[in-house]
């Protein structure tokens, strides 16, 4: 426990940028962060091969309890990326890539994407229709309204319209969405890249998608910070002071990151219990709740002949302190 541990610093996309790139490199601070989408062009992702990507030994949370066929897959191909300073004489600066096609994410874009284009038609026949009554009776109005529609719905590099006059004059509208656009951003749908300085002797390809999945773990933590330990800004003029009330956070929620830990350990199995919230149904129990359950615990002050006890009113708080170890008939407080 005492020993060196690596450092890893797992980021999200702002990270990625020449000066903070170069600067952990020279740090020797190892990152994992996505590579932001501009800097990666959608014919890369087009022209990989899915069926050449490994699969990752990875379920997300919340796909354990769904059957195998239908949980989220994720499948990995290696690169390389090449990051350019913003002067011509800065030197070019290499680091992996890593490819990542998420089944989830893919299902998703197709999802928002069908949305999209559904949106779209009905407001463009509903366009179509109208074209030549009173309030769309010229070219000009036509192609406004058109474009409002291409860029609200975001279909603006797959529509193509047509803007004609007939033989009575009315102007009329034809419309298309282009399938060779739709096709193409089809094939790009569920990739995304994770940029990284980890060598290929620190983690292949699949152990640095499964190190950046730990980054919800962080953030969760960060939520405790803001949330049950109630961290609010303290005005000091000490830099010394700041490091001191850092660390004294930090302790505080590294005891309640152990009292979760402890609890879920003592579960095994699934890790779930019953109680815990409305419908008792099972349950991951969070250091949020714990405390909250355990909160209404109170101490009954004993005298010589009759030792203090703890006055517990629901079930759940008996079986919180027997997964904690902590025996209830023997309360650390003083007799009187």
């Amino acid at each position: 426990m005492a020993g060196p541990k690596e450092f890893l610093l797992v980021a999200d996309s702002k990270l990625v940028s020449y000066r903070n790139v170069t600067t952990l490199i020279k740090a020797r601070c190892d990152f994992v962060a996505p590579a932001p989408a501009s800097t990666v062009d959608d014919a890369v992702y087009a022209a990989l091969d899915l069926d050449a990507a490994t699969v990752v030994d990875y379920t997300p949370a919340r796909d354990e309890n769904t059957p195998a066929q239908q949980r989220e897959t994720y499948r990995v191909l290696e690169d390389t990326h090449v990051l350019s300073g913003p002067r011509k004489r800065d030197p070019q600066v290499e680091v992996r890539r890593i490819l990542v096609h998420s089944t989830g994410n893919a299902k998703g874009q197709r999802w928002a994407r069908d949305k999209r284009l559904a949106k779209a038609q009905e407001e463009l026949d509903k366009l179509q229709r109208g074209v030549g009554g009173r309030y769309y009776n010229t070219a000009e109005k036509i192609a406004q309204r058109v474009g409002v529609i291409a860029r609200t719905r975001r279909v603006t590099g797959c529509l193509y319209t047509e803007i004609t006059t007939d033989d009575t004059g009315r102007p009329t509208l034809d419309w298309h969405f282009d399938q060779d656009v739709l096709q193409a951003e089809a094939a790009v749908d569920g990739w995304y890249a994770l940029l990284t300085t980890l060598t290929p002797e620190q983690a292949d390809a699949a152990e640095v998608l499964r190190r950046h999945k730990g980054q919800g773990t962080v953030e969760r933590r960060y939520g405790d910070f803001k949330g049950p330990l109630a961290v609010t800004p303290v005005l000091v003029q000490d830099n010394k002071r700041v490091a001191a009330l850092v660390t004294v956070i930090c302790l505080a929620l590294l005891v309640f990151c152990l009292i979760e830990r402890q609890v879920r350990q003592a579960l095994g199995g699934d890790q779930k219990m019953p109680g815990l919230y409305p419908g008792n149904q099972l349950v991951r129990p969070t250091g949020r709740m714990i405390l909250y359950h355990l909160s209404g615990l109170r101490l009954r002050v004993g005298h010589a002949t009759d030792p203090p006890t703890i006055v517990i009113s629901r079930g759940v708080q008996l079986h919180l302190l027997d997964l904690l170890g902590l025996e209830p008939t023997h309360p650390r407080w003083p007799e009187t």
